[in-house]
């Protein structure tokens, strides 16, 4: 088969930058790249692997004789131009909420679920951050011990609500600091010195719409019981990069940390920091700009027969966007699904 034609939509923002980069890093074997994006950033200039690019304003025509299309543009854009995509035979990655939860459409985290991607018809979403790097946590616990109840607490970066939030975290800071007043925009509550238990708008049942995408998008990725037990609360917190989970599960069978440990230590994508006696666990400074999702404080549950608690940290705009996206890509390759 012809290598593919790589088109990276959004290209100019947070994770599409990010997504560049890592398509280098994991060295996609493709034949051309284009880079999309809207009008307002189109003609801007992109330098990749020794080579200067014009970005191109997305259209319909954009995606002709393109194979595979990397996404991080927005859901309406990935709304607008998924049906353009597909038309001309190309498959869509899209790191929106666009697609998650539709039916016919695999929402797949590289190497938990890859059979997946077989099901594809041209669109395969990318999970919601939270929920990333959780799944490469979960899947080869229950793999070993069936789960029987998920209780998650999230404490997420500023960078998981773009470049403007970034910012916004910074001026605060340097308001609160200098005494000054300042008008929050990105955030409901200063973000600076706070923790704003909010993360999305509120639904009916009282959970944000970013803590059901954990608890939803666990179950399909998963294909677990819709009555599965999990709940979610999810946190903004004053950090620029790397989200951290407090995760309590409860097993069918005993299981103690050292099988956790054990277990993990020969996972796919996860690397143990576990050594409280000497201050060893992860924070997020550990897990900025790499690949690993960090797992650490793993200790038996105090409220669930056959429970354990664990925290684990990763780059929310690597593994939690970016990085799922470049490694489904390579999947998509190399299964030969384009």
């Amino acid at each position: 088969m012809q290598k593919p034609n790589i088109a990276i939509l959004g290209a100019t923002g947070v994770v599409g930058r990010e997504i560049t980069k890592i398509v280098d890093e994991l060295k996609i074997d493709f034949n051309e790249i284009k880079f999309l994006s809207s009008a307002k950033s189109a003609g801007s200039k992109l330098e990749f692997q020794g080579k200067t690019y014009t970005v191109e304003e997305a259209k319909p025509e954009s995606f002709d004789g393109v194979n595979i299309v990397l996404a991080s543009a927005g859901a309406s854009t990935s709304k607008l131009f998924a049906p353009e995509i597909v038309k001309r035979g190309g498959v869509l990655i899209d790191n929106s909420s666009a697609f998650r939860m539709e039916k016919d459409v695999p929402l797949v985290i590289a190497y938990v679920n890859d059979e997946d991607l077989k099901k594809h018809k041209g669109i395969i979403s990318n999970p919601n951050c939270s929920t990333s790097q959780l799944m490469l946590v979960l899947k080869p616990l229950i793999e070993k011990n069936k789960m029987k109840r998920l209780i998650v607490s999230t404490y997420q970066a500023v960078s998981g609500a773009g470049l403007a939030a970034i910012n916004e975290l910074t001026a605060n800071t340097k308001a609160t600091l200098a005494g000054e007043d300042f008008e929050n925009k990105c955030f409901k509550k200063p973000i600076s010195f706070n923790v704003i238990p909010q993360i999305d708008v509120f639904c009916e049942n009282g959970y944000t719409k970013e803590e059901m995408k954990v608890v939803n998008e666990t179950k399909k990725i998963l294909h677990l019981p819709e009555d599965m037990p999990i709940s979610c609360t999810a946190a903004r917190v004053p950090v620029y990069n790397g989200h951290s989970e407090a995760v309590d599960i409860e097993f069918e069978d005993e299981i103690s940390p050292d099988e956790v440990r054990e277990i993990l230590s020969n996972s796919f994508g996860v690397e143990i920091i576990d050594n409280p006696d000497n201050f060893e666990y992860p924070t997020t400074r550990d897990a900025s700009g790499v690949n690993p999702v960090f797992v650490g404080r793993i200790r038996k549950n105090l409220a669930f027969k056959n429970g354990i608690s664990l925290w684990c940290v990763a780059d929310n705009i690597r593994i939690g966007a970016a990085l799922n996206t470049v490694r489904i890509c390579q999947k998509i390759i190399e299964m030969r699904l384009y």
